[in-house]
């Protein structure tokens, strides 16, 4: 079996075990559950867990090329490594949205957006529910709620960063990092797509505008021309 092949056939199983982990991961959080419950939504995690770590080691298996495939899908193993980012999987199913597009390049620049606004909700979400599982035991800490926590990563997302919440733990701090350099990145991708959009529209204003000049020179010397037959004929 190929490579493609493979991550043809776990498409879709992969981004529902992600969507499982997920809603798993957020229920334990949010719900402070204790007892079975909380047993039975552990084991789920780990069950997902352990898929993705099969998934990512079939995938370096059937690479041609293993360590230039390895170096080139970091994230991948980020994925497994930190189990906070597995949801970040379902972000490689906005690419089929791209058939909403006409042309090649409005395609490009609707899929860049739509990675844009999925990941930002998602990284806002899931390092909310990082950081409150994180600080809210912590002495001292200032996000206890999953609402300090959403305001908390909307403000460090955007890099505002009032201050009015801020983690206390060296875990919390490692994810507002993280969350802070997302940030950055994704306004650079938007930074990125407009000026791209704006690059596109002027040059297809000069490609009209030079159009346009080339009818006028035809036009000019087609004038030109009946011009002097005109005057040939005068002449004979």
């Amino acid at each position: 079996m190929t490579q493609a092949r493979w991550k043809q056939l776990t498409e879709w199983p992969l981004a529902i075990i992600a969507f499982v982990f997920l809603v798993a991961y957020a229920w334990e959080i949010i719900g402070e559950l204790e007892g079975p419950a909380e047993r039975a939504l552990d084991t789920v995690i780990w069950i997902t867990w352990l898929v993705f770590v099969v998934d990512y080691l079939v995938n370096l298996a059937l690479a041609e090329r293993r360590w230039h495939w390895f170096w080139r899908h970091i994230l991948d193993l980020l994925i497994v490594v930190l189990p906070m980012l597995r949801p970040l999987r379902l972000l490689r199913l906005v690419t089929l949205l791209t058939i909403l597009n006409r042309t090649a390049g409005s395609a490009f620049r609707g899929r860049v957006v739509v990675y844009v606004v999925g990941a930002s909700m998602l990284l806002v979400f899931v390092a909310s529910l990082a950081v409150l599982d994180t600080e809210r035991d912590a002495p001292g800490a200032t996000i206890v709620t999953i609402g300090d926590a959403l305001w908390w990563a909307f403000v460090t997302i955007t890099t505002v960063g009032y201050g009015d919440y801020t983690p206390v733990t060296t875990e919390g701090r490692i994810i507002a990092v993280g969350l802070m350099l997302s940030g950055i990145a994704l306004l650079g991708v938007v930074t990125a797509t407009i000026a791209s959009w704006i690059v596109e529209r002027v040059a297809e204003r000069d490609e009209d505008e030079r159009a346009a000049t080339r009818r006028e020179v035809r036009a000019l010397g087609e004038q030109i021309a009946r011009l002097q037959a005109t005057l040939e004929k005068k002449g004979a």
